[in-house]
């Protein structure tokens, strides 16, 4: 009995998903013992996090060119072949400079994936049958968070935190076959030319910029290496922003930012993020270096916001068509910032059911920030723009997430030198959580300034 592509051609996307899903969820569980055994501070670990997040931003963009240009089982098969190898070399690495090298590798591989799996699904399924095309792969995106920090605590604790990325092997060489023997090599020919001039210059900003950001309190390099690349990174994206405005096929379309719903996602939607993106970072390290629980508690502890987020999943279109995106933008806001400070308060001999509680509460506020966030991105866009809008709010993403560990992991270790502590420990983070909930509080005056009928198609609430 023949199995319907409908249901094949997602399931085989949706285990790429889920693979990169759990690398990214596990690594965070598992960050101290890693800094032991390479003989780094835990906070030095923020540059695996943080390079995996920029290469995402760096070749996302590309992705659908390369797609359209190369075929899409070719790409989607080189992706998973180059996600494997960064994970094997990430598996293998002894030094902080090998696993940052490798992690990079690593999100090259995820960049091209997921985007290019997705694609695929939407040239290949008919409109009847999308969205429950699209429902497959929305589970293991659900699944992957819940999941991945217990499992890599679990891994950590037990075994060794190399075979974290061991277990990507057989899953990637499944996929690769799956993907040579069910997936159409679909391609256009009518690709436009790609921008390989703005691809250069937002690939060294991007990566020089957020290097010397993570790298500054001397991890890796030099202080004045650090304040080199962000110079390079920062003159760099400014003469991207010249040059996009100057080409007619710009690599990230800088001209959709005068839409006021698109631009609410992409400035507001990254100050709330950049406050999001700290807490995978700072939360093992406060349980396990500050309470002093195994890596796999942590892990069991930190993945009920996950849960949280599942919940809130069923709830988000009802709320919105009630009170309408610009309500529950602002007001998620105040409740989102807030839930990271209240983090600031927990100490050692909580209940733990006091955390999960918190954990849980703080998920379903952020999973609602971010479905209206995404959402109210396309508000005002057409069909022609939409692939333009994706890159440019997918690399804002990547940037704010990664911006977000660089910045906790700044406070942190301020934090610890200015109150003269020798190792990190739980009187160090309330400043890192603090500040991170101001940032994500910044992004409120775009909530404000968005019309009382913003995304009123989307959200079906009719005005008044």
């Amino acid at each position: 009995m023949a199995i319907s592509r409908v249901f094949l051609t997602p399931l085989i996307v949706a285990c790429a998903l889920f693979m990169e899903n759990m690398d990214s969820t596990v690594i965070a569980t598992s960050l101290p013992m890693m800094a032991r055994d390479m003989g780094e501070s835990p906070i030095a670990l923020k540059l695996a996090m943080t390079s995996y997040l920029v290469s995402l931003a760096v070749f996302i963009p590309v992705s659908g060119w390369m797609a359209d240009r190369f075929g899409a089982r070719t790409v989607f098969r080189s992706a998973i072949g180059v996600f494997m190898l960064g994970s094997i070399l990430c598996g293998m690495s002894d030094t902080l400079a090998q696993f940052v090298a490798a992690r990079f590798l690593q999100g090259v591989g995820g960049a091209m994936m997921v985007p290019v799996g997705r694609l695929v699904i939407l040239r290949t399924t008919t409109k009847a049958e999308l969205v429950r095309a699209l429902s497959y792969l929305t589970i293991p995106a659900l699944l992957g968070p819940v999941i991945g920090p217990p499992l890599g605590g679990f891994i950590t604790t037990y075994f060794h935190w190399r075979w974290i990325f061991f277990i990507n092997v057989p899953i990637s060489i499944l996929g690769i076959y799956l993907a040579t023997r069910y997936i159409e090599n679909l391609r256009s020919d009518d690709t436009v030319p790609l921008d390989w001039i703005g691809f250069l210059l937002s690939a060294i900003g991007c990566s020089t910029l957020m290097f010397g950001l993570a790298s500054a309190g001397r991890h890796l390099v030099a202080g004045d290496v650090s304040l080199i690349c962000v110079a390079v990174g920062t003159v760099s994206l400014l003469a991207y922003v010249w040059h996009a405005f100057r080409t007619p096929h710009p690599l990230i379309n800088l001209r959709l930012l005068q839409i006021p719903t698109l631009r609410m996602n992409v400035f507001g939607g990254s100050l709330f993020r950049i406050g999001v993106g700290a807490l995978p970072f700072l939360l093992p390290l406060l349980f396990q270096l500050g309470f002093g629980l195994t890596p796999f508690q942590s892990g069991l502890l930190t993945c009920a916001s996950a849960a949280g987020a599942i919940f809130v999943k069923t709830m988000t279109t009802t709320v919105l068509k009630k009170f309408g995106f610009r309500s529950v933008l602002i007001y998620n806001t105040l409740l989102g910032a807030l839930s990271m400070a209240a983090f600031g308060v927990l100490k050692a001999d909580s209940p733990h059911v006091f955390i999960i509680l918190m954990l849980l509460l703080g998920g379903c506020v952020r999973s609602m920030q971010f479905t209206s966030l995404n959402a109210i991105a396309y508000a005002e866009i057409d069909q022609r723009q939409m692939s333009q809008a994706t890159s440019l709010t997918s690399v804002a993403q990547q940037l704010a997430i990664g911006l977000g560990v660089t910045v906790g992991g700044f406070a942190l270790q301020v934090s610890n030198q200015v109150q003269g502590h020798a190792t990190i420990v739980s009187a160090d983070f309330w400043p890192a959580f603090l500040l991170i909930a101001l940032v994500a509080l910044a992004s409120l005056p775009f909530a404000l300034k968005l019309q009382p009928d913003a995304g009123a198609e989307l959200s079906g609430r009719r005005a008044g």
